[in-house]
């Protein structure tokens, strides 16, 4: 679920990527002190690896985590295509957790009524001064409301990013439009106001470190994070 970041909140910061014939890879991997994603503590100190491929707008990723100091931490790993033109961006996203509706946690079991994955769809648009998201859970194991029929699980966010002094910040805000347990809602919810703050440490004249540290409060849930990590990639 990506994402200590996307602000997904679990998106790799400071990948490299190479270009060749106009296509770009993308290799990185966070080390994170907690895994945080829209407000939901999903596990401890976790490591979480990026793989993608991106052509003229069109990419698709590979994302993961696994937990590092706690074997019952949650295991994903998640594929994401998506397109981008201009400040518009689309997207599908596959997500697949160790727990879910399959017992024996099989990720190639897509059942509708047994599978632990979840697919969500996106579309966002980025204004420069302000980005605004939406998320929706449309297929796979998605929470239900309170008539225990499918919620169609919904999250917006919308993120600002600004400069202080040599410091790249971000304040986030999400929501829940809707009740479902997926998110832990009765009705519309405010889940997620982040802070973060992205600088790179630089060690050598030819090698830096992309560092974060990110505080995360969950109104609805009654609950904050701080969360510190760190970016390596080739």
């Amino acid at each position: 679920m990506k994402k200590i970041v996307l602000f997904a909140l679990g998106l790799a910061v400071g990948a490299t990527s190479y270009a060749q014939d106009e296509i770009e890879t993308t290799i990185s991997g966070d080390i994170v002190s907690s895994y945080i994603w829209r407000g939901q503590d999903l596990g401890n100190v976790s490591l979480q690896p990026t793989l993608g491929v991106g052509y003229k707008g069109l990419s698709l990723t590979a994302w993961g985590s696994v937990g590092l100091t706690d074997a019952s931490d949650t295991k994903e790993f998640d594929l994401t295509l998506a397109y981008t033109i201009g400040g518009l961006n689309i997207g599908v996203t596959d997500y697949w957790l160790n727990e879910g509706l399959d017992p024996k946690n099989r990720y190639f079991k897509y059942d509708a009524h047994e599978s632990n994955h979840v697919f969500e769809a996106n579309i966002g648009y980025d204004f420069g001064f302000a980005s605004l998201q939406w998320f929706t859970n449309f297929a796979g194991n998605d929470g239900v409301n309170k008539d225990g029929k499918r919620a169609y699980s919904s999250y917006a966010e919308v993120a600002v990013p600004f400069k202080l002094v040599t410091v790249d910040w971000t304040a986030a805000a999400g929501v829940v439009p809707y009740a479902t347990d997926y998110y832990g809602t009765t009705g519309f919810a405010v889940t997620n106001l982040t802070l973060r703050a992205d600088k790179e440490i630089k060690v050598t004249d030819s090698f830096s470190i992309p560092v974060f540290g990110q505080v995360t409060a969950n109104p609805c849930s009654q609950k904050a994070y701080l969360v510190l990590g760190l970016t390596l990639h080739p």
